[in-house]
C-alpha cells in the first residue's frame, strides 16, 4: 500500500510562525500601498446635458441595467461626474488606465452623495478623451503603439456615432503629453481643433542605379541613405517626436457610418466605404514651421487661438517655462462648401496674429464662458530672467465683440509676479495647469491650483478686480487639488504625506461680510481606498510643516531671500523619547521646484518601515515669492547645501533626529545637492542615494537638452547674455567649481546611482563619472542603470526593486555603525525590524522576478512578430532586474544579522 507523505513546509531556520505572520503582513503592507490608484482627471457635467452616466456605459463597459438602477435611486437634480484613474501595475511594467462614473446628488440637508458606477474599467489605447460643450458627445482618440494611424471615435448616449481614421500622411499622433497637447470643440460641435505631429517628410531613395525619383516614406527606409536630415526636437520627453503643427477635423460633415453597418457580412466592401464615407475631412492650418504650437482653443468667433514657440532653436521645453512663447490667433477652415474648399486660400485666411507682443511669455489660454475676455498664464519672470521656473502672472485680453482682430489688442494685467511677500501671505501664482473650465457660473471668477509655501492650495481669482481668495481651507497643512467644477461647487481631492488622497466636494456660503468662504464635504469613494493594514500604520505618523530661519542673514541679500525657508517632517507618533528613527532627507530638483505636503507611495512606506523624513524646500523653491526665488541662481552649491544643512541642524536641535542616523536622497538637481552634502560634509551622512544626479556642470553643458541652465545655475542672472553653444575655458573653469565633482576626493558615504539611460535632461555619463570617481578611491558604490527610462525614470515594475536597493544601502551604513561602535541604534527592536524588512522585501523581489521570468517564457513561447518579441524581450530584462535587486536586499541580510542581539543562553 503505498503512503503518499507530504513533504513539510521549509522555514527558514530560527524563524517562528509569529515572525512568518509579520512577513505576510509586510507584504500585504506594500501591496496596498502601490495599488493605491491615481486621479489624472476630471470631468463634471449637470443634468440634462446630454452626457448622463448612463451615455458614458457603453464606452467604459459597465452593465447598462446596473447603472440604471443606481440612477433610479437618486430621485433629486443633480450631475454627473467621470474620472480617469490610473494603477501602477508592477508586473506589466507600465500604468494601467481605467474609468470611473458617478451620480452626484444635492439633498435638501446641504448633503452630498456620489453614486458610484460598480466597478471602473479598464481603456487601452486611448490617448485622450475630451467631452464636448454640451456633455452631449465625448470624442475618443486612440494612438496605439506601433499603430502609425490616429482613430477619432464620437461617442453618444449609447454608442459610437461616428469612427475617423487619419493615415499618417495626413498626420503622426495626436498629442497628449499636457503641454503642447490641445483639442478644443467648437461652439456647434460640428469640428475640432488640435495638436498632432507634422507628416513624416518624404524622403530620398537609391538603389543600384542612383536616385529614385519616387519618393518613400520613413517606413519603407531600410538604410541610412533614406533616413534624410537630423531634426531637432524639444528634448525631453520629446526624443523622437515630430514637430507639432495645428488641424481641423469637420467630424458633422459625413453622416453614412451607420448606413453602411448592414454590410458587415461583407467585411471588405464594408471597410472600403467606410474609409471613403467616414473619414472625416482634416484640414492643418497654415501656421508655417517657423513655429511650434500647442494649447489651441476655438474663439467664440471664427479664430483659434493658439500657443506659439519659435522653432529656431529647440532647447528642452519639458519643466522649462523660460522658453519665450505668446498668443497667436488664426482663422478657421471652413467646411460649409465645396466652393469654400476649392477656392484659393486669401492673404486674409492665412494671416498670423499675434495677441501678446507686448509679453515675453504666454499659455494656457482661456476664454470667459460668453467669449467677452481671453485669460492667459505667463511665465515672464522665468523668461525675462533665465530661471526654468518661476512665479507666474495672469493677464487677460478683451476680446473684439464684432470678431474682427485688430494691432490695437491690449494686455491686462490681473494678478501680478508677487516678490516679496510676508511670510505666510500670498506668494503668487505657481500653476502646472487649468481646467479647460475653469469657471464659476457668475463668469468672471476663475478657480485654479496653486503652490502656497509647501502645500498645494486651491485658489479664486475674480479676473476683473484681480482679487485672489484661498478657498481650500487656510488651518490646513494637507494639499489640494482641484478636479472639476460642478456648477458653483468644486470637486477637489485632498492628501497629505500620511492621508492618502480623499475625494472632497466644496460649496461657498455667503457671510454677513460678503466675504465668500467655503464648506468642504468628505465623498466617500471607491477611488480613496487601500488596505486596512496600510491605513492603521498611516495612523502611527505624524507629520508638521517647520519653519526654519536662514543662518547667516546679510544686508546684501534682498529681503526675501532672507525670509525664513520650509521644511516637511514626517515620522512616528509611537517612539519613545530617547530613541530616533533614522533620518531621510529627501531633496527635490528644479532647483526652481517644490516638495509639497501630499501623499507619496514610497516616502510613506519608507516612513512605515521605521524612518522619519525632511523634506526640504530651500531657498530657490517655487511658492515662497520672487525673490527667495531668484536669490539662488548664481549660488548654486553653497547657499541651496547651506540651507539643507541648516534644516538637518535645525531638527537635530530639536531633538527629532540623531546626528549619526542621517541619509541624503535627491533626483536632479536635489541629486546635485546629495553629492554636494556628501562631499561638503562628509562626516554628516551614513548613506545618499541619487537619481539621474547633476554631477558635473562642465560635462553636462555639452551634453543637456538645456545648456544653458547650466550657464544659469553657474553665473545668475549673468547667465543669459553668457550663454553659448561653444563655452571656454572661463566658463568650464566655473563650472567645475560649482560642481559637486570639485569635493569628490572628500567623500566617505556610501552611495547608491539610479540612472536613466535614455534622460537628455542629465545625460547619465553625468552620474557614472560621479560614481567612477568614487569607485576609483575605495567609497562603496552601487550603480542601478534603467535602460528603457528618461529623466523622471518611471518603470513601474522596478519601483520595488529600487525601494529594496535604497533599503541595502542605507541598512548597511547603520550596520556598519553598529558594529563598529558597538551601540545597537534604535534598540533590540529596531535591530529586529531592519532584519526582517530585508527578508520581507528579498521575498517579494524573489517572487516578482520569478513570475516575471515564468509569465515571460510561456507566453513568448511559439510568438513569431518581432514588435511581440521585443516586448517579451523588455519583460526578461525587467525580471532580471527585480532579481539583481533581490541578491542586493539579500547581502544587506547578512549585514543587519551582525547587528541582531546575542541570545543569552
Amino acid at each position: 500500500m503505498d503512503v503518499e507523505v507530504g513533504q513539510a513546509e521549509e522555514v527558514p531556520e530560527g524563524l517562528d510562525e509569529v515572525t512568518q505572520e509579520d512577513y505576510a503582513s509586510l507584504s500585504k503592507l506594500l501591496q496596498g500601498f502601490i495599488e493605491i490608484p491615481t486621479i489624472d482627471k476630471a470631468w463634471s457635467f449637470r443634468s440634462g446635458s446630454g452626457m448622463s452616466t448612463m451615455s458614458l456605459t457603453p464606452f467604459v463597459g459597465i452593465s447598462c441595467l446596473t447603472c440604471y438602477l443606481f440612477m433610479q435611486s437618486a430621485a433629486e437634480e443633480g450631475s454627473h461626474a467621470m474620472f480617469m484613474i490610473s494603477q501602477p501595475s508592477l508586473l506589466a511594467n507600465k500604468r494601467r488606465k481605467s474609468v470611473l462614473s458617478s451620480y452626484v446628488v444635492k439633498e435638501s440637508n446641504n448633503s452630498v452623495k456620489f453614486h458610484w458606477s460598480p466597478f471602473p474599467t479598464e481603456i487601452t489605447g486611448v490617448s485622450a478623451m475630451v467631452p464636448s460643450p454640451s456633455g452631449s458627445k465625448l470624442l475618443v482618440i486612440r494612438n496605439a503603439e506601433g499603430d502609425l494611424t490616429t482613430h477619432f471615435e464620437i461617442w453618444g448616449p449609447s454608442e459610437v456615432k461616428k469612427e475617423f481614421v487619419v493615415p499618417p500622411s495626413i498626420h503622426g499622433s495626436v498629442y497628449s503629453d499636457g503641454w503642447f497637447e490641445g483639442i478644443s470643440w467648437n461652439s456647434d460641435e460640428t469640428a475640432l481643433a488640435y495638436v498632432a505631429e507634422e507628416p513624416d517628410a518624404t524622403k530620398p531613395t537609391f538603389n543600384g542605379f542612383g536616385y529614385q525619383k519616387e519618393g518613400t516614406t520613413h517606413k519603407d527606409c531600410g538604410s541610412w541613405k533614406g533616413q534624410g536630415d537630423w531634426e531637432e526636437d524639444w528634448g525631453e520627453s520629446y526624443a523622437g517626436k515630430r514637430q507639432p503643427a495645428l488641424f481641423v477635423i469637420d467630424i458633422d460633415r459625413f453622416e453614412y457610418l451607420h448606413m453602411f453597418h448592414a454590410l458587415r457580412f461583407n467585411y471588405f466592401m464594408y471597410q472600403v466605404l467606410k474609409q471613403t464615407f467616414c473619414s472625416g475631412e482634416v484640414c492643418p492650418v497654415a501656421v508655417g514651421r517657423a513655429l511650434s504650437v500647442g494649447q489651441v482653443e476655438w474663439a467664440p468667433s471664427k479664430y483659434l487661438v493658439f500657443v506659439g514657440w519659435p522653432s529656431n532653436r529647440k532647447l528642452g521645453i519639458k519643466y522649462c517655462y523660460n522658453r519665450p512663447c505668446a498668443l497667436y490667433a488664426a482663422k478657421a477652415p471652413s467646411f460649409k462648401s465645396e466652393v469654400s474648399r476649392t477656392r484659393g486660400n486669401s492673404a486674409e485666411d492665412l494671416a498670423i496674429f499675434n495677441l501678446t507682443r507686448s509679453i515675453s511669455s504666454a499659455f494656457f489660454p482661456r476664454f470667459r464662458p460668453d467669449g467677452k475676455f481671453l485669460v492667459f498664464l505667463s511665465a515672464k519672470s522665468s523668461v525675462d530672467s533665465g530661471a526654468h521656473m518661476a512665479t507666474d502672472s495672469l493677464h487677460k485680453i478683451d476680446w473684439p465683440s464684432d470678431g474682427e482682430l485688430s494691432p490695437s489688442l491690449q494686455v491686462v494685467d490681473v494678478v501680478p509676479v508677487v516678490m516679496c511677500p510676508e511670510y505666510g501671505c500670498f506668494p503668487g501664482l505657481y500653476c502646472s495647469n487649468f481646467l479647460s473650465k475653469p469657471w464659476l457660473s457668475d463668469g468672471h471668477t476663475m478657480v485654479l491650483s496653486s503652490v502656497w509655501g509647501s502645500a498645494q492650495t486651491i485658489l479664486s481669482v475674480n479676473v476683473l478686480s484681480g482679487k485672489v481668495s484661498r478657498i481650500s481651507p487656510k488651518s490646513s497643512n494637507s494639499s489640494w487639488n482641484l478636479l472639476a467644477i460642478d456648477g458653483d461647487d468644486i470637486i477637489a481631492e485632498c492628501s497629505s504625506p500620511i492621508d492618502i488622497p480623499q475625494i472632497k466636494y466644496g460649496s461657498h456660503i455667503e457671510k454677513i461680510s460678503a466675504d465668500v468662504e467655503w464648506s468642504w464635504l468628505d465623498i466617500l469613494s471607491p477611488l480613496t481606498k487601500c488596505s486596512e493594514n496600510a491605513v492603521s500604520c498611516l495612523a502611527s505618523l505624524q507629520f508638521s510643516i517647520l519653519k526654519i530661519p536662514v543662518r547667516g542673514l546679510s544686508e546684501n541679500f534682498t529681503k526675501g531671500s532672507n525670509n525664513p525657508f520650509e521644511a516637511i517632517y514626517v515620522s512616528s507618533t509611537s517612539k519613545k523619547s530617547d530613541v530616533h528613527d533614522p533620518l531621510i532627507t529627501i531633496l527635490h530638483g528644479g532647483p526652481h521646484d517644490v516638495a509639497f505636503s501630499s501623499f507619496s507611495k514610497t516616502s510613506a512606506f519608507l516612513c512605515v518601515l521605521g524612518f522619519s523624513l525632511l523634506i526640504v524646500n530651500y531657498r530657490g523653491s517655487r511658492g515662497f515669492g520672487e525673490e527667495a526665488l531668484q536669490s539662488l541662481p548664481g549660488k548654486v552649491g553653497s547657499q541651496d547645501v547651506d540651507d539643507v544643512l541648516t534644516a538637518i541642524d535645525h531638527v537635530i536641535d530639536k531633538g527629532l533626529a540623531h546626528p549619526s542616523k542621517i541619509a541624503v536622497v535627491g533626483l536632479s538637481h536635489g541629486g546635485f545637492l546629495a553629492t554636494h552634502l556628501i562631499g561638503q560634509a562628509p562626516d554628516k551622512f551614513s548613506a545618499a542615494a541619487a537619481r539621474n544626479p547633476v554631477c558635473n556642470f562642465a560635462l553636462m553643458v555639452g551634453t543637456s537638452d538645456i545648456p544653458d541652465w547650466c550657464f544659469f545655475l553657474a553665473y545668475g542672472n549673468e547667465g543669459n547674455p553668457r550663454f553659448t553653444e561653444s563655452p571656454s575655458a572661463e566658463h568650464l573653469d566655473l563650472f567645475y567649481s560649482k560642481s559637486p565633482i570639485s569635493h569628490v576626493s572628500k567623500v566617505k558615504t556610501p552611495t547608491l546611482f539610479l540612472l536613466g539611460a535614455r534622460d537628455v535632461r542629465v545625460p547619465m555619463t553625468d552620474g557614472l563619472q560621479y560614481a567612477r570617481a568614487l569607485r576609483e578611491k575605495g567609497v562603496e558604490t552601487k550603480v542601478i542603470v534603467f535602460p528603457n527610462d528618461i529623466h523622471p525614470i518611471n518603470s513601474y515594475m522596478l519601483a520595488s526593486g529600487v525601494i529594496g536597493m535604497a533599503y541595502t544601502i542605507l541598512q548597511t551604513a547603520l550596520t556598519i555603525f553598529t558594529v563598529s561602535t558597538g551601540n545597537r541604534l534604535g534598540g533590540d527592536g529596531f535591530a529586529f525590524l531592519d532584519f526582517f524588512g530585508d527578508k520581507v522585501i528579498s521575498y517579494l523581489l524573489a517572487t516578482g522576478a520569478a513570475a516575471g521570468f515564468g509569465l515571460t517564457v510561456d507566453s513568448a513561447r511559439g510568438v513569431d512578430d518581432s514588435a511581440i518579441g521585443s516586448y517579451f524581450q523588455k519583460a526578461n530584462v525587467s525580471a532580471s532586474l527585480l532579481f539583481i535587486g533581490f541578491l542586493f536586499v539579500a547581502i544587506s541580510s547578512v549585514f543587519s544579522s551582525l547587528s541582531l542581539p546575542k541570545r543569552v543562553e
